[in-house]
């Protein structure tokens, strides 16, 4: 069903596809690399007592950078106070947080939206997350039910349950092709099948149809395999939730002695390993790092992937014909059984340190960035890559606008389909299975190592009962 990752190469567009144009070069380019935004200090200087540090995930266009160094800007000119923003991409934020966490030079707030379903709940249990109620609380009855809940952690050093993060935007996992692509082989949106198992051979047999009938090579299928991306754990577990794979109960105790569970876990992991081996997933894909799905799609070295994000979408916003007509989004196929798919909800959020010594002044610019009208014009800005946590924002015209072919289609996933979030935000110690990314070690052994499916499933299991009884 998955794969994706590799370098933007021009070579590698060919065949008479669309090429990927030097705008979007350099959009991409300007992802892989640390940007520090900030009027003052300059970069290597030690900062002013009263300035705020700020890490931010970086965006995947300048676009969503510059919205939010607006937005500083406009709080600074209120506050006159200053603020510090730095830019890191996903893996050198997720990474340099860790290294950090450990020597103890933070910054007052980090926004880490990959990797908040490991981290978040894992501070607030340790005691390092201030609490932010009184931040939340003016727009509690806007907000949406997931985003409160997703916050709503425990904090086991001061032994009680509060908000610890601030919910900004959501996303959900749906699926990217290309629908230019598809058209050559006579192919329509309305041919693709909203039954399961259909759905997956589909995409099989449009990678045989685009080799034999117009000579292009490319991967039917997109999905994540590696052990370093977050993308490979959150497709692996939207697919254990199409098979009624139920890990955690709804108090967060295990069940995953449950047979169900294992069988489940050996269903999907067979999958994977019988799909690669056919060649319908992407080698490259067993190394990926988290934006390689997103290069291996815009290089069309696959004809489809899945991203939790608009991300894709966005990065090619300025060439309104690939957006408009040659890029398409989709909902999920049904589960199995034949019911609607449940979809997993990514809440990105917004942590400030409990030793912070700017939690005022902290406190101020989330308030402000959390206003409804300060948070829409951000997330427009930013292309609709992600979508509002705040209901009074889904009433913009912006969001439901079927003129705009991907933010129209999210927004319709959102409002019509039934969501949970993962696991993390139901028990901490599931945090640790996300952040050991136990499904990709999973794949790994089942795709390079050759392991049965059944031995790689009760590893897993064995893994995720010694992180729960480590957690206690």
């Amino acid at each position: 069903m998955f794969a994706l990752r590799s370098p933007l190469t021009l070579n590698s567009l060919k065949n008479g596809l669309t090429v990927v144009t030097l705008p979007l070069l350099l959009i991409l380019a300007s992802c892989s690399g640390t940007t520090e935004a900030s009027r003052t200090p300059e970069q290597g200087t030690t900062l002013d007592r009263e300035t705020l540090e700020i890490w931010w995930d970086k965006g995947f266009t300048l676009e969503e950078d510059e919205a939010l160094q607006k937005l500083v800007q406009e709080w600074e000119k209120q506050s006159g106070k200053k603020i510090k923003l730095s830019f890191y991409t996903t893996d050198e934020l997720s990474q340099k947080v860790e290294r950090q966490l450990r020597s103890g030079e933070l910054p007052d707030i980090i926004a880490m939206f990959k990797s908040e379903k490991s981290l978040t709940s894992r501070l607030a249990w340790d005691g390092k997350l201030a609490d932010v109620s009184d931040v939340i609380k003016p727009h509690q009855n806007d907000y949406e039910e997931l985003a409160l809940k997703s916050v709503n952690l425990y904090n086991n050093v001061e032994k009680k349950r509060s908000y610890y993060a601030l919910p900004i935007h959501q996303a959900t996992i749906h699926v990217y092709y290309w629908k230019g692509i598809l058209k050559k082989i006579g192919y329509k949106e309305e041919d693709i099948p909203k039954d399961w198992e259909q759905f997956w051979l589909f995409w099989e047999k449009a990678q045989k149809q685009l080799k034999a009938k117009e000579n292009i090579d490319m991967y039917g299928l997109g999905l994540p395999l590696s052990v370093e991306a977050g993308d490979t754990y959150q497709t692996f577990e939207q697919l254990l939730e199409a098979y009624n794979v139920k890990i955690l109960d709804a108090q967060g105790r295990l069940q995953i002695d449950d047979p169900q569970v294992r069988q489940g876990m050996i269903k999907l992991l067979n999958w994977y390993s019988q799909t690669y081996q056919k060649g319908y997933f992407s080698p490259k894909a067993l190394h990926w790092l988290n934006p390689d799905n997103n290069r291996s799609m815009l290089n069309r070295e696959v004809l489809m992937t899945t991203n939790d994000t608009l991300s894709i979408a966005t990065a090619v916003r300025t060439d309104p014909d690939t957006y408009q007509n040659r890029l398409g989004l989709l909902e999920l196929p049904n589960k199995p059984n034949g019911q609607p798919m449940r979809y997993l909800v990514t809440v990105q959020q917004v942590i400030l340190f409990a030793d912070s010594e700017h939690q005022k002044d902290a406190k101020s610019f989330l308030a402000y960035l959390i206003k409804p009208n300060t948070i829409d014009t951000y997330l427009k800005a930013s292309g609709g890559r992600h979508s509002p946590v705040l209901k009074s924002v889904w009433k913009d015209p912006f969001w439901t606008n079927p003129k705009d072919p991907h933010v129209s289609k999210a927004t319709h996933t959102f409002v019509t389909h039934p969501s949970r979030l993962f696991y993390t935000f139901d028990n901490p110690a599931y945090s640790m299975v996300l952040k050991e990314n136990v499904w990709g070690k999973a794949l790994s052994r089942v795709i390079i190592e050759k392991v049965p499916p059944e031995q790689a499933a009760d590893e897993a299991i064995a893994r995720i009962k010694e992180i729960f009884d480590e957690w206690q």
